[in-house]
């Protein structure tokens, strides 16, 4: 693309390159040409007035469930990247649990060649960890990396094997890849459809202890030290898992994680108010209030390292149905930014200058995209959003860009609107109008 594209007005917030303030920026060619006062001196691009308006890179997303292949029915890669551009996401890593798994570079060719084709949002393939996601036999690493694979991950399911998690992080550090931990203990939560405590006792509902996420955590530390691995952890959500984390960085192990707007955002207590709305199961399971408040804590002392969606789009077949067999996930994409905004930071947790580093410039960092994604500093890609910070709007599904409906959220009030999206240097989307392209 030839074309400049000059946005001034805007308050410009990348902390990866360490500016919050009102300023211009100039995009050309796809990419960041200039920023502030050499930006004004261009002649010629068109002009956007973002007054009163928030300009951050775009949202990086580690954990997407695309579904697709094998799963069309509750999303493809087409509906679900325009969740992602609708929610200011402009890239998405591909989760492997797809049907059949994406254990293959076959089927990761096939994702990328459809994500090319029908995306409007940067996707980057996972692959699992185990062939066909079965926990026995590792895949071929090497070769997927040389794929393009980004991150390796059962996800779904933790590697309950501690040999074969040993040696997966000793591949995956040779090969300089991510690794993320599903973190459940089967033996403890088998069987669970909740958090276990006073809430499953009180609705009748067999628990699932939040030790089972803890216990996993605690052993990839233990194996993190032992190899010198990397390894990062998915939807943390309990209390006890985060005070592991904390003294798992505190000993300086290569240990990050992320967590998910639900988890900050609701306790089990929405199951009670909510007549045991199979919109809010999800895996891991809603915790307690002290799980709530100990994530919040881990996100503004810094244990937390990035916040990701596990957008789990399901059909309503899979959720109209009784708790015990409905389907775990719910839908995150087009709320993750206004919850964060909403939740953290209009609630005085955390700094804006902190969400995006949440949402955008850690997540970069992780996948070894930093200077590219997550920032919009000179020569970085022109993927980026415009945010109304003070808008309040109301989440209704009915209108969301994603095939399935399944949110926890329907019908709250949140502070924070996604107005317009950019993908190397394209917008598309734009609030009011819908996807541009």
């Amino acid at each position: 693309m030839s074309q400049k594209i000059l946005i001034t007005g805007a308050r410009l917030i990348d902390p990866a390159a360490g500016i919050d303030a009102v300023t211009s920026v100039l995009l050309e060619n796809g990419k960041v040409a200039a920023v502030g006062a050499a930006a004004d001196k261009v002649a010629g691009p068109d002009k956007v007035d973002a007054k009163g308006l928030w300009l951050i890179p775009g949202l990086v997303d580690l954990h997407v469930h695309l579904r697709e292949p094998g799963q069309e029915g509750k999303e493809t890669i087409a509906s679900g990247t325009r969740a992602a551009a609708a929610g200011g996401v402009t890239t998405v890593v591909a989760m492997p649990n797809t049907t059949p798994a994406m254990d293959s570079v076959a089927i990761i060719e096939l994702v990328k060649s459809k994500a090319k084709s029908e995306g409007v949002v940067n996707v980057l393939c996972s692959a699992a960890i185990t062939k066909g996601r079965l926990g026995v036999e590792m895949t071929e690493i090497g070769e997927l990396v040389k794929a393009g694979v980004v991150m390796l991950t059962d996800d779904g399911d933790g590697v309950a094997n501690s040999e074969l998690m040993r040696r997966v992080l000793e591949y995956a550090g040779m090969h300089k890849v991510l690794v993320m931990q599903h973190c459940e203990d089967k033996a403890l939560s088998d069987g669970g459809v909740m958090n276990e405590g006073p809430v499953s006792l009180e609705l009748g509902l067999r628990g699932w202890p939040k030790a089972a996420e803890a216990s996993m955590a605690a052993r990839d530390i233990v194996l993190a030290e032992y190899t010198g691995g990397r390894v990062h952890f998915g939807h943390l959500s309990g209390k006890q898992s985060l005070d592991l984390l904390r003294y798992a960085k505190a000993k300086g192990l290569q240990v990050t994680a992320e967590t998910a707007p639900h988890f900050f955002t609701l306790d089990d207590s929405w199951l009670i108010e909510h007549a045991c709305d199979t919109d809010g199961k999800m895996n891991p399971p809603l915790g307690g209030r002290h799980d709530r408040e100990a994530v919040i804590a881990a996100l503004k002392d810094g244990t937390l390292d990035a916040i990701a969606t596990d957008h789990a789009p399901h059909s309503s077949l899979d959720k109209q149905v009784e708790f015990d067999k409905a389907a775990f996930g719910i839908l995150g994409l087009e709320t993750s930014l206004a919850l964060t905004l909403d939740q953290l930071v209009h609630a005085g947790h955390i700094t804006p200058s902190r969400a995006v580093e949440l949402l955008s410039a850690k997540p970069a960092e992780l996948l070894g995209l930093q200077g590219r994604k997550g920032t919009l500093a000179v020569g970085a890609d022109a993927d980026l959003c415009l945010v109304a910070p003070d808008e309040t709007w109301t989440v209704d599904a009915s209108k969301f860009q994603s095939k399935s409906r399944n949110t926890p959220f329907e019908g709250m009030a949140l502070k924070g609107r996604v107005k317009k999206t950019m993908v190397a240097g394209t917008w598309v989307y734009e609030d009011g109008k819908g996807i541009l392209i």
